[in-house]
């Protein structure tokens, strides 16, 4: 595919215009909740000084919005937003908060000049909580205002809204958007949407709030779709995509706005306020803080993305986009080869190259084949101590 970065080797397909023409060619940022949202994942626990560089790392990616914390209900996140402050971050600082004015107030106690206002928008919720219509539309609207009044920017958060009812959403959005909201968020907070649904209640809310106010898109990756989902916002018209790294989050998780930059970049050409080239170090500075390991497959932050242990593929490597859809100087990884019980003759050759190893043309395939009995015996890769050990077992046995 002629793709305006050389380092990109997707198909044609994804340039059609049918395909390519139905994205908005303005810039797509994106909203960082992995420090709220992401840290609601079963069992972790971040400290102030974690969240702070956590931020930091954040802020070198190209985040232009970083949601700080929840302080009404944690102290330990009016530490953070406050060495976070301190800081001279170049990404915004966002508060979260219920429609309550007790939580507005701490934000304005802590200096915040921005935060989303949650509350509960589907009538399963409502019920949950024991409230009302009317009475979640009132305490909304007058969070709303106290925040206005107190020159706070509101992105409206309504809590399920992809399972409420199209005549209250549509009603709860122009009420807020009254009483002094700037910007409005589509939340699939259980990720009950497919990506058809979310590009269907998007483009409908832009229509109701009009091309002055913000949309964001916030999902949930229930189904395995939240990237795809997120995608669909953006074709129909979200500017903000709210996110966490790794995807990490309650239940499935959030959606991942590194692998959904990546893929608005290098699959639909569209801008995006992201620097790929640091999303790995990122995404293992969160893992380590977090205590939780990724799978090695996984999409653009995962350890086995470059790495070649088949030998059918091995024997591809010096073509790298015989074997990848992008190149791995895109996102600052390393390109290696492995041996184990799928090498080839290739994978012994490359292997050889890489470590200064000479490998006689006739000891090739006795080379390979003690490669492969040792694999299997361990069940796993070999090491390249026990690669050079195998080779200088057989150089001295006498032919």
């Amino acid at each position: 595919m002629n793709h305006p970065n050389s380092k990109v080797w997707v198909s044609e397909l994804n340039a059609r215009p049918e395909i390519r023409g139905a994205f908005p060619r303005t810039r797509v940022r994106f909203y960082d909740t992995t420090l709220r949202d992401g840290e609601q994942t079963v069992g972790v626990v971040l400290s102030p000084q974690q969240k702070l560089q956590i931020a930091r790392k954040l802020d070198e990616l190209g985040v232009s919005r970083i949601e700080a914390g929840f302080p009404r209900v944690s102290p330990e996140d009016a530490e953070a937003i406050q060495l976070m402050q301190a800081a001279n971050l170049k990404a915004e600082l966002w508060g979260f908060s219920r429609a309550v004015k007790g939580d507005v107030e701490e934000l304005v106690r802590l200096g915040l000049r921005a935060s989303v206002i949650e509350a509960p928008a589907s009538d399963l919720k409502l019920k949950a909580y024991g409230m009302t219509r009317d009475e979640v539309l009132r305490r909304v609207v007058d969070a709303v205002a106290f925040a206005k009044r107190n020159k706070i920017t509101v992105a409206f958060f309504p809590v399920d809204g992809t399972r409420a009812a199209l005549d209250f959403l549509k009603e709860m959005y122009l009420a807020v958007l009254e009483a002094g909201a700037g910007e409005v968020v589509v939340v699939d907070t259980i990720g009950a949407c497919g990506p058809e649904a979310v590009e269907l209640l998007v483009r409908e809310v832009c229509n109701w709030v009009g091309p002055s106010v913000p949309v964001h898109f916030h999902g949930h990756n229930d189904f395995g779709m939240a990237t795809a989902c997120a995608i669909a916002a953006v074709r129909a018209g979200a500017s903000w995509i709210q996110g966490t790294i790794n995807g990490m989050g309650e239940r499935a998780g959030n959606a991942d706005i590194s692998e959904i930059a990546l893929a608005l970049r290098c699959l639909y050409d569209v801008p995006v306020d992201f620097d790929l080239t640091k999303v790995r170090e990122v995404s293992e500075v969160v893992s380590k803080a977090s205590g939780y390991t990724l799978d090695a497959w996984k999409p653009l932050v995962g350890e086995n993305l470059f790495v070649r242990e088949s030998g059918a593929v091995a024997s591809q490597f010096h073509i790298p986009e015989a074997i990848e859809p992008y190149s791995s100087e895109l996102v600052n990884a390393r390109r290696r080869i492995v041996l184990g019980k799928k090498s080839g003759l290739d994978s012994v050759d490359l292997k050889g190259k890489e470590l200064g190893i000479a490998i006689a043309s006739d000891q090739r395939a006795t080379v390979l084949a003690a490669v492969k009995k040792r694999a299997i015996a361990k069940r796993g890769l070999l090491t390249d101590q026990e690669f050079r050990q195998i080779v200088q077992d057989i150089a001295a046995v006498p032919s």
